[in-house]
């Protein structure tokens, strides 16, 4: 048999069939605006969703071993634009096992693609986005007080997945059916049916090639890159595919996302990359240290689109930021955290909340698809290392009564006081493919002077859990920029846009981009809430919690 779709002779059940057969998934469905808010604070009007909100918090002062407690309560109002504008998705890497996976997933929905499999028919669906297959509790039911949820893209208007307009660039000009097979992530016959529509994609547009900054393993891909090595000129070219690729669509809204090789860190270098003035002038001059995401950021900046970068290198050098505050346009990363450190994320907030002590944590990956082949060497897998080993910081800095702080001056490595052992290790084992096998140890210190092993094994689709991360973060980041607020404290006239670092993709970022000067949050169970929180805010709801204090007294 051919491994072409195209010579594929099918199965007894007639692939139109099938549509009819198979129900649209719940994760797939349409639905309409149905949560109403009925509140004083929460006034709803053709255009807009306006929410009068309360932020609660503590003010505390350290003196002297001594707590003392301000709380404070800081008026907020937030303004949601109701339309949901027609929204393209730009991936660069679009030709890879993510970008593949993605357009392939989309078009299975889109058309109601159902498959066979060993274990029966498939139909498509949206499992493992946080967004489109998992809920939020908004309330109770008078009387019973039973618990209400609702699925999260329903609490505000969001783009539905089957209706972004893919796009975007790839080193590798091979077109995206033939760029699907060679991923080999998908099953079978739904490659051989989804090729036809694949195929209507094309080719991706050309990407931007510095082999400085990737594998040397990748230069065999790199059959599809702009010519020459002005950077000036390679930002105008993307530029000006952003903007040919919105006109061309009439589109309202361009997300460019980056989810190409990994590559290696930039050096932050005085003069260079560390303003935004600095950064503009290293790219006229074609610096060495400007790599292509760095570029790609700066195209989507000062296009006015957002920029989110799924890969662990330094994109966002502080120039970058400075850029984006400048231009008052939305950039979020880094590096999609979808299993061995999402669970790790989980169980290290557990054992140190549990009062356990972890003395250290080994992690061991192998796998054989394209992404284990660019960070087998070293100067990429340096920048996943980096991406990897902070997930538990936030943690161990929350509970010093087992962890002794830095010493006053302390720099380093010192200058996180005690901490873990935290190992990292990657290795590219072909024979596996897209399938990761990820390896984890926890050893921690118990009750006087115990010990407690955790040994986990996970084995899993990298591309098929990182996948739904790009839609989430794209369709929360295509919300975010609809999203306004003012602060009534300050008697604010005027609704401005939220900060242009969006720290609330956090959830889905192994790690997190956020303001400057302010503190990372890894813990997942806390980025949940955030974001929980802050959905619930725009429509007028308190994050109620889980004090479910109606049940605690009579």
């Amino acid at each position: 048999m051919s491994n072409s779709p195209a010579n594929f002779s099918g199965y007894d059940t007639p692939v139109s069939d099938l549509e009819s057969i198979v129900p649209v998934h719940p994760t797939a469905a349409r639905r309409p605006d149905y949560i109403t808010v009925q509140s004083e604070n929460t006034v709803y009007t053709h255009d807009h969703i306006s929410a009068k909100y309360s932020y609660r918090g503590a003010d505390v002062i350290v003196s002297d071993g001594q707590f003392t407690v301000t709380p404070t309560v800081k008026p907020f109002e937030f303004q949601t634009e109701r339309k949901v504008g027609k929204t393209g998705l730009m991936m660069v890497g679009m030709g890879g096992n993510n970008g593949t996976t993605l357009c392939a997933t989309i078009l299975a929905n889109k058309h109601n693609i159902s498959w066979h499999t060993k274990d029966g028919i498939q139909q498509p669906n949206y499992i493992g986005s946080v967004l489109r297959a998992s809920t939020v509790r908004i309330g109770t039911e008078p009387g019973s007080g039973k618990e209400v949820h609702v699925p999260i893209s329903d609490v505000l208007p969001m783009v539905h997945p089957n209706d972004l307009v893919l796009g975007g660039w790839d080193i590798s000009g091979a077109p995206m059916d033939k760029a699907m097979e060679r991923a080999c992530v998908l099953d079978y016959d739904l490659q051989r049916q989804v090729a036809p529509h694949m195929a209507l994609l094309g080719r991706p547009l050309p990407s931007i090639y510095y082999p400085d900054f990737i594998a040397a393993n990748q230069e065999a891909r790199a059959d599809n890159v702009i010519p020459g090595a002005d950077k000036q000129v390679h930002l105008d070219h993307i530029r000006s595919d952003i903007r040919r690729f919105k006109a061309d669509n009439n589109l309202d809204r361009v997300v460019v996302f980056w989810t190409a090789n990994t590559e290696r860190y930039s050096d932050i270098v005085p003069g260079v990359n560390d303003t935004a003035d600095n950064l503009l002038a290293a790219i006229r001059s074609s610096h060495s240290e400007v790599s292509p995401s760095t570029l790609f950021a700066v195209a989507a900046i000062l296009e006015g689109e957002p920029f989110v970068n799924g890969a662990p290198q330094n994109t966002f050098v502080p120039g970058v930021i400075e850029l984006a505050e400048r231009h008052k346009s939305f950039i979020g990363g880094d590096d999609l955290k979808s299993g061995q450190t999402k669970l790790k994320s989980v169980l290290a907030e557990f054992l140190v909340n549990a009062g356990i002590k972890p003395l250290s944590i080994a992690s061991y990956n192998h796998l054989g698809n394209n992404d284990g082949h660019n960070l087998s060497a070293e100067p990429q897998f340096k920048s996943k290392e980096i991406s990897k080993s902070s997930v538990v910081d936030d943690m161990v800095h929350a509970n010093r009564l087992l962890y002794k702080p830095p010493a006053p001056g302390a720099t380093g490595k010192a200058a996180k006081g005690e901490h873990p052992d935290h190992i990292v290790v990657i290795k590219y084992v072909p024979a596996v493919g897209d399938s990761k096998r990820a390896i984890d140890e926890y050893y921690s210190e118990i009750f006087c002077g115990g010990r407690q092993t955790i040994n986990i094994f996970n084995e899993c689709e990298d591309s098929l859990l990182a996948t739904p991360l790009i839609l989430d973060l794209t369709i929360l980041t295509e919300l975010l920029t609809r999203i306004k607020y003012r602060d009534l404290s300050t008697r604010q006239a005027d609704f401005v846009p939220l900060y242009p670092v969006l720290s609330l993709l956090s959830y889905m970022c192994k790690a997190p981009l956020v303001k400057p000067g302010t503190d990372v949050v890894n813990s997942l169970g806390r980025q949940r809430n955030a974001l929980e929180a802050f959905l619930k805010a725009c429509i007028g709801l308190e994050a109620k919690g889980d004090l479910l204090l109606e049940t605690r007294i009579w």
